[in-house]
C-alpha cells in the first residue's frame, strides 16, 4: 500500500481505505496524502473511523489542514489519538481549542494519560493564546516530561505571571526544567 504512494497508483491507495485492516487504511490515508488525492471526504472518514490507528494518522494529517478542525479528537477514548489531535490542534494555532486544550492539560483533572497532558500543553504553547496560560502554568505542577513542556510552553507568553512562573522553575528538580527555565530568563 505504501508502495501506491510513491509509484502513482491512485486507484490502489484510494482502494486502501476500504481494506479491512486498519494498518492498511493508515497507510492508504498517507498513500493518498503523497498523491495529492487526499480529499476532504475521505479524511473526515478517517476521523471517524473504529480503529484508532486510523484515527491517529487522520489526526495526523489534519495538522496541515486548515478545512477540518483537530478539536474533535481531544475527546477519544483513546490516548494515542488524543495526544496526536493536541498535537495537530497546536499546529493548526486553533484559538477555539484552547479552553479544550487547558481543560486536558490540567493534573489531577485533566487528561489522565501524561503524554495526553504534555502534548496539550505543548499545543497551548505553539497557539500562543493568553487563555491558554492557566494550563501552561498547571502543567508546571505535573510529572517531569510534562513540567518541561510546559516550561518550553512559557516562551509564546510574557507578563510578571510568566516570570514568576520561570523564576520558580528555577528551583526544579528537574535539571532539564531548570535549564529552560535559565534559558529564557537568560540567565548566567
Amino acid at each position: 500500500m505504501a508502495a501506491a504512494g510513491h509509484v502513482g497508483d491512485r486507484a490502489r491507495a484510494r482502494d486502501g481505505l476500504a481494506d479491512p485492516s486498519p494498518a492498511v487504511r493508515a497507510t492508504a490515508l498517507g498513500a493518498l496524502e503523497r498523491l495529492g488525492a487526499l480529499e476532504r471526504d475521505d479524511l473526515s472518514a478517517a476521523l471517524g473511523d473504529p480503529a484508532p490507528p486510523v484515527r491517529r494518522r487522520a489526526y495526523e494529517l489534519v495538522a496541515g489542514r486548515s478545512d477540518l478542525p483537530a478539536t474533535g479528537g481531544l475527546a477519544d477514548p483513546d490516548p494515542g489519538v488524543v495526544e496526536m489531535a493536541a498535537w495537530a490542534a497546536g499546529e493548526q494555532g486553533s484559538p477555539a481549542a484552547v479552553p479544550l486544550l487547558v481543560a486536558l492539560a490540567a493534573p489531577g483533572t485533566g487528561h489522565p494519560d501524561p503524554l495526553c497532558r504534555e502534548a496539550a500543553v505543548a499545543a497551548l504553547g505553539a497557539i500562543g493564546d493568553p487563555d491558554g496560560l492557566p494550563g501552561v502554568l498547571a502543567g508546571l505542577g505535573d510529572k517531569p516530561a510534562v513540567r518541561r513542556r510546559a516550561a518550553t510552553a512559557l516562551a509564546a507568553f510574557e507578563g510578571p505571571e510568566v516570570a514568576a512562573a520561570l523564576r520558580a522553575c528555577l528551583d526544579d528538580r528537574d535539571w532539564q526544567v531548570r535549564q529552560v527555565a535559565e534559558d529564557l530568563l537568560a540567565v548566567e
